[in-house]
């Protein structure tokens, strides 16, 4: 087990600390094997490259050989791209304009079977937009952002302690599938502070028999995602397309929080999660069965769930940071069957309960008064 030596770092599994939630994510990865990681600063995730900077070197990560900043968002994908070639557990942070830069090495990793993880923090677009939270890059994230038909997994966390320990999880899935795995949060959750257990985690065994490592003497192994030949290139494609539909078949997870008994499911990621736990709470209180679906991995989406809720006939309210991109998957999976609501936040900021009550209770009460 992969555990940390109070003597040798102020950082114990043994107490509590009070870390930020790009610390918390710098330290998760680190605990889970993190090899290489390359970036380049930009808020709000600036303090993930900083912290990893500060602990590289350190006798307690033997596993964590190379840092480097970056003097791009482009270079730091590429080389990602390249220590990942190697069978290197290898990661970025970022946020959402440097995300868009990125898409186009992440679109090669996916053609040429890459793994790696990169994290994006959020923030308020389009263009530069403001520093505040929002949660618009989930399109991005995905649907796949840059050329070509492809997926990644997309992960979400809603707690600081919940980002640490999501890098360990991202880099098992990235290797299962051989995929770019993003972690998707928000610029609230990348600053915001609670006390946290570092996770202990088993260590990681994933193969690396496809890397340009492992090659046998006299022959060549090449990873490359340009094929000429169309006959060669659609067989490549039907692969790739198999594998995006285990994901989708193997990977729906979710946390069910008082829905058993609900009259109306909230469906909301991220910082906007804890947001409506208080409104079911609150609900439940005053004798309204709400209750909380919070995806933990936002693709593939928990359609599944969604469905045995849309069979119960359970309204559905879509709570997010955006104009409605989670909304269309839970759109999707309503198939006109029950009423979905929607309760969305631009500009940098968060809804208050009040909103997001109210939208809920004419959801449920409003054809009849109630």
């Amino acid at each position: 087990m992969a555990t940390l030596d109070a003597s040798k770092s102020k950082y114990s599994n043994n107490e509590k600390m009070f870390l930020e939630g790009n610390e918390a994510l710098a330290y998760g990865a680190i605990n889970a094997g993190l090899n290489a990681f390359f970036g380049y600063p930009i808020t709000p995730s600036s303090e993930v490259l900083e912290t990893l900077a500060k602990e590289f070197g350190n006798p307690l990560y033997p596993n964590f050989k190379v840092f480097l900043q970056a003097s791009s968002e482009l270079e730091a994908a590429n080389m990602l791209l390249g220590a990942a070639a190697t069978g290197a557990l290898a990661m970025t942070a970022t946020s959402s304009p440097g995300f868009s830069l990125m898409q186009e090495t992440i679109s090669y990793a996916a053609g040429m079977e890459i793994p790696f993880v990169v994290a994006d923090a959020n923030r308020a677009g389009p263009g530069l937009g403001s520093l505040g939270p929002e949660q618009g890059d989930m399109w991005k994230a995905s649907k796949g952002g840059g050329h070509g038909d492809y997926r990644c997994i997309v992960l979400s966390a809603h707690t600081v302690a919940e980002l640490a320990q999501t890098p360990f999880l991202a880099f098992r899935l990235a290797f299962k599938y051989r995929n770019p795995v993003i972690i998707l949060y928000d610029s609230y959750l990348a600053k915001l502070k609670e006390g946290i257990d570092l996770p202990t985690v088993e260590d990681l065994m994933v193969d690396r028999s496809w890397t340009v490592g492992q090659q046998n003497e006299g022959s060549r192994q090449i990873l490359n995602s340009l094929n000429l030949e169309p006959d060669v290139h659609e067989d490549h494609e039907a692969h790739l397309q198999e594998k995006f539909r285990a994901m989708l078949e193997h990977e729906q997870r979710a946390e069910e929080y008082l829905t058993d008994d609900a009259e109306v499911i909230l469906v909301a990621y991220g910082i906007l999660a804890r947001l409506a736990k208080k409104v079911v709470n609150k609900a439940r209180g005053e004798g309204l069965k709400a209750g909380l679906l919070r995806p933990i991995i936002l693709w593939p989406p928990p359609m599944t769930l969604l469905e045995k809720y849309v069979d119960r006939e359970t309204p559905l309210l879509v709570v997010e940071l955006n104009a409605g991109q989670l909304y269309e998957d839970v759109k999707q999976a309503a198939s006109r069957r029950v009423d979905v609501g929607f309760v969305g936040h631009l500009g940098g900021s968060v809804p208050n309960i009040g909103t997001v009550e109210s939208k809920m209770r004419r959801l449920v009460y409003g054809r009849t008064g109630g």
